[in-house]
């Protein structure tokens, strides 16, 4: 940004009174998304360490196109989020990388995953729906889910940003996800969150 231009950031709320997702009309992350659960992990990023810098946020969870931040329970919205979007406007301003240049992009993905090499061809089904339905509509709440294993028909997600505490995460994940998986999918049974 040039100085002296002026940002105009959305605001949205999503499915967990906890978390609001900000849009700053630009693109935040390129890549796979990044959810940060305190100050130490979000270090690797300018942007989240600003926001964990602000009284009472206790997650921030970095998008394609926005930035979703949770706060602590006590603390009320109208309270922080005047602090929570000049952090944002701020470090666009700055020019500031949202990730440091040591920052693993995809840190910890892959390899925390767990399925039979037999199941395979099953675990890339469920993760292609995964990423072509499931994953653009959680987005939409400002939140993401990660594939995390496949055994004995049970898939296990982890939820992120919105979604992680999300009072109807377990609805979502029971009814949509689930049925979705069970209809496609033959042999998978059961969706459980890690």
């Amino acid at each position: 940004m040039k100085a002296g231009e002026t940002m105009f950031i959305q605001t949205e709320a999503t499915p967990n009174p906890a978390t609001l997702k900000f849009l700053p009309g630009r693109e935040v992350l390129s890549g796979e998304p990044r959810d940060f659960r305190d100050a130490e992990a979000a270090r690797v990023s300018p942007l989240a360490s600003a926001l964990f810098s602000v009284d009472g946020v206790t997650g921030v969870f970095l998008g394609a196109d926005f930035v979703s931040v949770t706060k602590a329970e006590s603390i009320e919205w109208a309270h922080i989020k005047p602090s929570v979007l000049g952090a944002v406007m701020e470090h666009f301003m700055s020019g500031k990388p949202i990730l440091a240049d040591n920052a693993d992009a995809d840190a910890g993905d892959a390899e925390d995953e767990f399925f039979e090499n037999e199941d395979s061809e099953t675990v890339e089904v469920i993760k292609e729906l995964l990423a072509t339905r499931v994953r653009p509509a959680v987005a939409m709440d400002g939140g993401d889910i990660i594939f995390r294993g496949y055994k004995e028909g049970t898939v296990f997600l982890h939820m992120q940003g919105a979604c992680a505490g999300c009072p109807s995460s377990t609805a979502t994940l029971k009814s949509g996800i689930e049925n979705l998986l069970r209809h496609f999918v033959p042999g998978v049974e059961q969706v459980q969150q890690i």
